[in-house]
Parts: C-alpha cells; sequence; structure tokens
C-alpha cells in the first residue's frame, strides 16, 4: 500500500512541476532573444528595451519558426468550441500553416 501511494505522489509531483518548467524555458527563450537585440544597447536604453523586449506577449523572435508542439499548443486553444469534423478540419488547415 505504501509503494502505490509513493508512485501517486510522484506522478502527481512531475505533473505539477512539468508545467512550470515548460514555462521556465520560454522565458529563458524570450532572455536569450531579447539580449541577443540588446547587444548594441548599453545602460538605461538597455535597460528599457529589455523590459519591453520581456513583457512582450507576442513571440519575440518573429524570424523563428514554431515547433510542431507550439503549432499544436496554438491550434488548440484556437479551436476550442469546434466539434467533429469542423474541428478536425480547422486542426489540419491550422497544423500544416507555416511559421
Amino acid at each position: 500500500m505504501k509503494i502505490q501511494s509513493a508512485i501517486a505522489a510522484l506522478a502527481l509531483g512531475c505533473m505539477l512541476v512539468s508545467p512550470l518548467s515548460f514555462a521556465d524555458n520560454s522565458q529563458q527563450s524570450k532572455m536569450t532573444t531579447c539580449n541577443k537585440q540588446a547587444a548594441d544597447k548599453k545602460g538605461d536604453e538597455r535597460k528599457a528595451f529589455m523590459k519591453s523586449c520581456l513583457s512582450a506577449s507576442a513571440p519575440v523572435a518573429a524570424s523563428a519558426p514554431m515547433t510542431q508542439q507550439q503549432k499544436m499548443t496554438a491550434c488548440n486553444a484556437q479551436a476550442t468550441g469546434k466539434k467533429g469534423d469542423d474541428r478536425k478540419a480547422f486542426m489540419k488547415d491550422c497544423l500544416s500553416n507555416k511559421g
């Protein structure tokens, strides 16, 4: 019985930590991109740029293509409320788009 409880606790812990890991990777990626873009800036100008860049809700690097996982997440969010063949067709079109 103790082993089952330990496994359940471990599984729950992994599920709670996983979203945080993805958020950290996203923020790290944003930080890396913003730092590259701010390479020629100094002092207050750099500070203001970094604040603006890091708080932007849109992807910072527009030229970087989305990964398949990012596409799936975005398409799923947009498909909310669609069902059946309508959802299937939307997802097919959404996932096949470049970028």
